[in-house]
């Protein structure tokens, strides 16, 4: 959303963003950077969004990550709530690393309810 469309400054998922870029804190997952390119209609779009990004380092992928996303997808199945792999994916790298997830996915919400998972609540100003 911030960083594929033209972003409304005064949305709390974008100022947040933009606070935890500033503070160092955002965390990037090859996945991720993959997603956001995707898709991009132009060109140059594509050349400043990669630009953009390669600021962000990728945070590397252990097999354990791709264990625990599975082992996540089949504890949210069994409640009910189907999940895709790569967000389960996120999930398993964030919990490794104790990172809070940053989301306008409402899907995020389901799987916070049954994985030890947190999210990052944007902070008022």
């Amino acid at each position: 959303m911030a960083l594929r469309r033209a972003a409304n400054r005064e949305d709390p998922l974008v100022r947040e963003l933009t606070e935890l870029v500033r503070e160092g804190r955002a965390l990037m997952m090859g996945l991720v950077r993959q997603e956001l390119l995707s898709g991009v209609r132009t060109d140059s779009q594509f050349e400043s969004l990669r630009s953009h990004l390669r600021a962000f380092p990728d945070i590397s992928l252990e097999i354990a990550d791709h264990e625990e996303a599975a082992a996540f997808f089949n504890k949210c199945r069994s409640q009910g709530v189907q999940g895709s792999t790569v967000d389960l994916l996120i999930c398993a790298v964030a919990v490794r690393h104790q990172a809070a997830i940053l989301t306008a996915d409402g899907d995020f919400l389901h799987y916070a309810r049954i994985l030890s998972l947190t999210l990052h609540t944007p902070r008022v100003k």
